[in-house]
């Protein structure tokens, strides 16, 4: 099975996925960060994939309605049975080729099996200068997950109940 490292998925943004204020609004766009994710995730591992964590979520600039909008994944980093794909979100108009770039982040999935419970996922390795880069960048977040999930729990885990 050859293992599928990117996709780009392409749409139009519709009147239905404006917000108040006449641009697509975030949530439609994490819904299509979502999707491209998951794509990306299921062709690199060949099974069903959870989102797990999203991070780093920066919305750039705004997507107008009519806009062919552009979202290009990428696998950056692999764990025993997550992988971290890379989401870059472009838009412009249907009518050129050029793309400015509206936002991007990074989402971690895991891989389920067919009990449900997770899986291990192929190994990906760096090759080059910009993945070893990309997988460093998807290690620091990691990191920094950690430390904030520690911090939260120290401070609000008498919250729960």
């Amino acid at each position: 099975m050859e293992l599928q490292r990117g996709i780009t998925l392409r749409f139009l943004a519709e009147p239905a996925d404006v917000n108040f204020g006449g641009k697509v609004h975030g949530g439609a766009v994490m819904k299509w960060i979502d999707q491209a994710g998951y794509t990306c995730a299921a062709g690199w591992t060949g099974t069903y994939c959870v989102t797990v964590y999203l991070g780093g979520l920066h919305f750039l600039a705004p997507i107008r309605v009519g806009e062919l909008v552009e979202l290009r994944a990428l696998v950056i980093r692999t764990g025993r049975t997550s992988l971290d794909i890379a989401i870059d979100v472009y838009a412009g108009d249907p009518k050129s080729a050029e793309r400015r770039r509206t936002g991007h982040c990074v989402v971690v999935f895991v891989a389920l099996g067919p009990d449900g419970k997770s899986t291990a996922v192929p190994v990906w390795k760096p090759e080059t200068e910009l993945d070893r880069a990309l997988e460093g960048y998807a290690e620091r977040l990691a990191g920094l997950r950690k430390q904030m999930d520690a911090e939260m729990e120290a401070r609000l885990g008498g919250l729960k109940g």
